[in-house]
């Protein structure tokens, strides 16, 4: 064992020596029977390989680059072989390689050893860390698409190439990557299962099939390679002809076995039941909408049109009135767009109690004096002296010019509003004279007090109109000069109405706040004024936009007016005369006074529970006053012989009789309908 003197410094040896191997042949004991324990420090590399040469009996050739310090610890014996594989392992981590080149081994660095010869195939390799180059031939898969995948595989020292002329990929690495990279690329090498499937469809259309499916195969794969999954319906047999992998196929075929199944109702045509919608309103909206759709698909308005009667994505819709329901004619897919729509439109939709408050005071004050006389000499008969006042109304003048005429006077027409008192004396041979004195002081108030309130549906106009029909007189005609002498007056009059109207559309918003439009009028008759022919009405009109919150009052609007009108006419001089003057003057007032405000509160009425509180509360309101009416007690008290007073019965009562039996039935159809159906 003249080795053991060599061994580096620090490290440790032990050979075990089998004593009949040592005898019979010197050189083959340290070959095969040497059991090996190594254990180096920091040793040079160069000495660890003279120590593997003694041990292996291999030879080896040391390229001038290799240098390094090595370390390697064990507490396990070893054979010579192991031992060898570990050399090998210990110069690829710092980074050289063993290459056979006969019976030499040159230890080089890992760059450069793809340059040297070495074993062909990885199965020829003495160990896994053996440098070879490997050929392997490709079947199914192009070599030159193999390389950008496997190339991460391959370390720097490495080499990977293809030759698309073979189809083949060069392979230079250490034998176990090499056995790796080789059932790697078996697996990569399959050949394809691609066939074509017949699929015939029993409810589905293979046309609307197959557009979804080429849709879905369209989507990029997750590994970024286009798909190679075809299909093709073929509308004859009413089938889908699918191409491709297997793995592919297969999936598409689950699908369409799910897609290819009966409409829950069955066919392409429905009817739908509307509880709340107008059917022949809707049933022209969804038609209208619809067809635009086809139309734009198609292309053009005019060609749209004659393409969409015949596209088989056209779509049907009438109105059935007596039912109140929709008779749909439509593909799947549109029929669902067109049922999902009907649910969202025919619902209840929320109601709103207008309550108007409307409030007039009017206070209306008149003062009137005045004296009117005339005198006359006794010589001839024209006035002497003569007042007359335009404000006075009839005076001296105007009684005496009536009396005068010879005609036939009506006292009414000449005595005004107020006291009238006259003294005079008429005399032929004397002086004559006459005066007239008038009065009049008035004071009226007028309260008036409205609240009308009426109840709409969301969006909808609702008018009320409460008052009269008064006539007014437009024309007359007469014929008393007519040649026959035959008299056939008549009147053309106008009815207009007077009184209260409200016209108001509600709009509900998110949230409480609505948004009103209302136009509210309210007339009246007035008071006959001087020189009026006809009648004459009071009209104040309110036509406004407004936003309130659920149950609150808003002012639209209101009227304060004060109107003063003073008249004082007089005889210059003689009228400014104290006391004595008061009969050569006539004075008048006139004030009115005018408040008028009109308020609003709009409610919002979610649901028939609130619908029916408002409505118990006005109920019971009118049935308190008739009851009032009845005496203290709320009996029922006798008009006259035979009849009694009216009165309501209990709100419970109209809820339980027959009417409220059937309202009650109707109500609690819907609310069974409207409550979710449970889990059975």
């Amino acid at each position: 064992m003249n080795f053991l003197s060599r061994l580096p410094q620090g490290a440790r040896l032990f050979v075990v020596l089998c004593a009949s191997g040592l005898l019979a042949a010197p050189a083959a004991w340290a070959q095969q029977d040497a059991v090996i324990t190594p254990n180096f420090r920091d040793a040079d590399i160069r000495e660890i390989v003279e120590a593997v040469g003694e041990v292996t009996g291999r030879s080896f050739i040391l390229d001038p680059r290799v240098n390094a310090k090595v370390t390697v610890l064990s507490s396990t014996p070893m054979s010579a072989e192991a031992f060898y594989e570990t050399f090998l392992s210990i110069l690829q981590v710092h980074g050289y390689v063993a290459v056979n080149s006969g019976n030499l081994i040159k230890i080089v660095p890992d760059a450069t050893a793809r340059q040297y010869a070495g074993p062909i195939g990885s199965s020829s390799a003495a160990g896994g860390d053996d440098i070879v180059t490997q050929v392997i031939p490709l079947q199914n898969v192009g070599a030159a698409q193999l390389v950008p995948i496997l190339r991460p595989l391959i370390p720097q020292y490495g080499h990977l190439a293809a030759h698309p002329g073979s189809n083949m990929l060069i392979i230079s690495d250490r034998a176990a990557n090499v056995t790796r990279m080789i059932t790697i690329i078996r697996r990569i090498d399959q050949s394809s299962d691609e066939d074509v499937e017949v699929v015939r469809l029993e409810h589905a259309s293979a046309a609307e099939i197959v557009r979804i499916m080429t849709a879905l195969a369209a989507q990029p794969r997750a590994d970024g390679a286009a798909s190679t999954t075809s299909l093709v319906a073929d509308p004859r047999t009413n089938s889908v002809l699918i191409g491709g992998d297997k793995s592919e196929r297969l999936r598409l075929r689950a699908l369409i076995a799910h897609l290819d199944t009966p409409l829950e109702d069955g066919g392409d045509t429905q009817v739908r039941y509307l509880r709340y919608a107008d059917a022949e309103e809707l049933a022209t909206k969804l038609q209208q909408h619809f067809t635009t759709q086809v139309q734009q698909a198609a292309g053009g308005a005019a060609a749209g049109a004659a393409a969409a009667a015949r596209s088989p994505d056209s779509v049907s819709v009438w109105a059935d009135t007596q039912t109140n329901a929709l008779v749909i004619t439509a593909p799947p897919k549109m029929m669902r767009s067109i049922m999902l729509i009907i649910d969202k439109l025919d619902i209840r939709r929320e109601q709103v109690l207008v309550e108007a408050i409307i409030v007039e005071v009017i206070a209306d004050k008149v003062a009137e004096l005045g004296v009117t006389w005339a005198v006359e000499g006794a010589s001839s008969n024209t006035p002497i002296s003569v007042t007359n006042f335009p404000d006075f109304g009839p005076g001296v003048v105007q009684i005496g010019g009536a009396l005068g005429s010879g005609g036939q006077v009506d006292p009414t027409g000449l005595i005004g509003e107020g006291i009238t008192f006259g003294i005079g004396r008429i005399s032929d041979t004397g002086v004559s004279f006459a005066a007239i004195a008038r009065a009049l002081q008035g004071d009226a108030n007028t309260n008036i007090i409205s609240t009308p309130s009426i109840v709409t549906t969301d969006n909808e106009e609702a008018t009320l109109n409460v008052g009269q029909e008064v006539p007014f007189v437009t024309g007359s005609y007469s014929n008393t000069g007519s040649a026959g002498g035959a008299v056939n007056p008549f009147q053309t009059i106008q009815r207009e109405q007077l009184g209260v109207k409200l016209a108001i559309t509600p709009q509900i918003n998110e949230g409480n706040s609505m948004l009103l439009n209302i136009s509210q009028e309210i007339s009246s008759i007035a008071q006959s004024a001087e020189g009026a022919v006809d009648l004459i009405t009071n009209q104040r009109t309110i036509e406004t936009t407004v936003i309130v919150d659920d149950g609150e009052i808003l002012v639209l609007g209101g009227l304060i007016e004060d109107v003063l009108r003073e008249s004082d006419q007089r005889v210059p001089i003689l009228g400014s005369i104290p006391v004595l003057g008061a009969l050569f003057r006539s004075r008048s007032t006139d004030k009115i006074k005018t408040n008028l405000l009109v308020f609003i509160r709009p409610k919002i009425l979610r649901d028939a529970e609130q619908a029916a509180i408002e409505t118990n509360a006005k109920y019971n309101y009118i049935r308190e006053v008739l009851s009032a009416q009845g005496g203290a007690e709320g009996r029922d008290v006798q008009l006259m012989r035979g009849e009694e007073r009216f009165a309501l019965p209990p709100i419970e009562e109209v809820n339980t009789g027959p009417i409220g039996e059937m309202a009650e039935k109707a109500l609690g159809s819907d609310k069974e309908e409207d409550e979710p159906q449970g889990e059975e």
